[in-house]
């Protein structure tokens, strides 16, 4: 398995020719590069998924109630600064696609796959640099497709993000309906195929190109992470992939797979036969396992980020392993839950019932493992390992809410309200996102050579987890008193009037947590260029990737790969002089390998 020969294949790449802003900038196959490409663009999009809900957070809180900020963004469809209904479900739609598939799958997983898998493993690049490349190109024409979807006369598609028919399968429904879902379907084909060729090829990297004595056993958690990530993807896309491509026959060509009984404005329409929950069922067997292709990426990185920053072995190594396993296999028989109302028959609902609460335990053991490692650590408080606690505690609060939404009999009661929203934002959203942040502040000096600046990340820390939690801890009680998701003003029920105020609150703190990412995006774009110049392991890490120059080479290592003697995480480790050991310094006499 072990590919050391693989050395001089790579000797001399990047030496043939001399290489131009276009081949080393923009087509470039180095996967340091394509990592940030991803981060870059992912980060781009997530501008625009905040902004868009920060608009429809201030329709929520001010409904027609005019506001210039709408009649400069949306133009028409904000007739004297008040907002028109179809857009709110149109930005509801766009804001969800963005952030759950362009910045948490595509930002997260695209660039820290391919930053860290190569640099990890000990290998000189992915297996294939090109299809590696031709991913990253997918992506990106997807988004652009995406975006331009906002543009189109009748509007983005309005569907909600799970795109549910009839209202994604019949033009005619509604304006959101027409070309802007279309728009919609063709951007998801590009960006499931953007998303396979890269899961492909972090699996075949993994398997193939780890350098001498990186046994599955000494990997990070980072790449075993990684690693199932790509997997449960290139099992579950494709699901999705058919999803979409039934449903454009049911526009485009009379087709009934999703459709039966329609009537619009009293006259029948000819489908007959079909089933919209048929694509229930198609959608959230790739929509479960994506919730998980978004948070273990994160949780690989935490682990490493912590141990790292707690100056101790990570907690239950090989559990960390399995759990990530367990999860993958699990994630996988859960859908049933987002259709407890569907008329799902009872039996069915039990079953789907027992395998969510089951998919509870292998998370809990990750919690629980890093409490533990964190535990009398000598912790060091610096940004990434703020964001890292920041997500345990978020995933944890956003999980017990999970219990509920899991049991049949207490989901009927909250399906489709504030509750959902809260939980789902904290577990999944909140928490990747914390993840992400994690890792940009942990690796940033290897993906650019300079150090982000510490203080501005306190500020950025501090401000988005109070804003966080004012944001979505309200959610879970509005929530219980009933409120629905996805209405663009509630002034018509009297019933929840009593609920505006709260809305108000949690559209500040929304407000206010928006505007303070520019801080980080001031820290990220200004330390490109005038950060501290980082040395080669700033964090005094154990992983591989500390042990290549600071400077970028085509090919990561000068000379010869590192040859690897221990596990990923020999901190404070008796017997030696310094707090950590990587990788590549050989045993000493007598010494034990550790192996939790």
């Amino acid at each position: 398995m072990s590919a050391h020969a693989d050395t001089h294949a790579h000797e001399d790449h990047g030496h043939h020719h001399k290489e131009t802003f276009v081949t080393k900038y923009i087509f470039s196959t180095d996967h340091k590069m394509i990592s940030k490409q991803y981060l870059i663009t992912g980060t781009i999009m997530g501008v625009i998924g905040i902004m868009m809900s920060l608009m429809f957070r201030m329709q929520i809180a001010w409904p027609e109630e005019p506001n210039v900020l709408f009649e400069a963004l949306l133009g028409k469809w904000a007739p004297e600064g008040v907002m028109d209904a179809d857009i709110y479900l149109a930005l509801v739609t766009i804001h969800g696609t963005i952030m759950v598939f362009f910045v948490l799958t595509a930002g997260l997983s695209g660039t820290f796959s391919n930053l860290l898998i190569p640099l990890q493993i000990g290998a000189r690049d992915m297996a294939s640099g090109f299809l590696n490349m031709v991913s990253y190109w997918l992506f990106f024409l997807s988004s652009i497709v995406m975006i331009s979807s906002l543009f189109v006369e009748a509007g983005p598609a309005a569907a909600g993000w799970t795109i549910y028919p009839p209202l994604s399968a019949l033009p005619m429904a509604q304006g959101g309906s027409g070309m802007g879902m279309t728009l919609w379907l063709v951007s998801m084909a590009l960006f499931i195929a953007s998303s396979l060729l890269g899961s492909l090829n972090y699996v075949v990297t993994v398997l193939n190109l780890r350098t001498k004595g990186m046994s599955m056993t000494r990997l990070p958690l980072t790449i075993w992470a990684f690693f199932v990530t790509a997997i449960i993807g290139i099992v579950s896309f494709p699901v999705l992939l058919s999803a979409a491509l039934l449903l454009i026959m049911d526009r485009s060509f009379g087709t009934s797979f999703f459709l039966s009984d329609i009537f619009i404005q009293g006259e029948v329409l000819h489908y007959q036969g079909g089933s919209p929950v048929l694509f229930e069922h198609l959608f959230w067997f790739l929509g479960h396992p994506e919730v998980y292709i978004v948070i273990l990426p994160a949780m690989g990185l935490v682990s490493e980020i912590m141990a790292a920053n707690s100056r101790k072995p990570i907690f239950g190594y090989r559990a960390m392993i399995a759990s990530i396993l367990a999860i993958a296999f699990l994630s996988t028989i859960v859908w049933g839950h987002h259709m407890f109302i569907s008329g799902m028959n009872p039996f069915l609902g039990s079953v789907f019932t027992f395998t969510t609460l089951l998919i509870a335990i292998p998370s809990a053991v990750k919690a629980f493992n890093w409490i533990t490692t964190i535990w009398k650590g000598n912790i060091q408080m610096n940004t990434a390992m703020l964001f890292s606690i920041g997500f345990v505690s978020t995933f944890i609060t956003g999980g017990l809410t999970g219990i509920i939404l899991g049991d049949s009999a207490l989901d009927v009661n909250v399906h489709d309200t504030y509750f959902v929203i809260a939980h789902f934002h904290l577990v999944m959203g909140i928490s990747a996102l914390y993840g992400m942040f994690a890792g940009v502040y942990h690796w940033y000096p290897k993906m650019f050579g300079r150090m982000m600046n510490k203080n501005l990340g306190y500020i950025h820390f501090w401000v988005t987890a109070v804003c966080a939690y004012g944001v979505f801890f309200p959610m879970h009680f509005i929530g219980m008193a009933g409120l629905p998701r996805r209405y663009y003003t509630n002034s018509n029920f009297p019933l929840f009037d009593d609920l505006a105020d709260v809305n108000k609150v949690i559209t500040i703190f929304a407000l206010v947590g928006g505007a303070f990412q520019i801080v980080f995006l001031y820290n990220f774009f200004v330390s490109m260029f005038f950060g501290k110049k980082a040395t080669q392991n700033p964090w005094r890490s154990t992983t591989l990737e500390w042990t290549t120059p600071v400077e970028h080479i085509h090919g990561n290592w000068p000379g010869e790969l590192p040859t690897v003697h221990r596990w990923a995480y020999d901190y404070s480790k008796p017997g030696h002089d310094v707090d950590f050991v990587p990788q590549n310094v050989p045993l000493k006499e007598g010494e034990e390998e550790l192996q939790h």
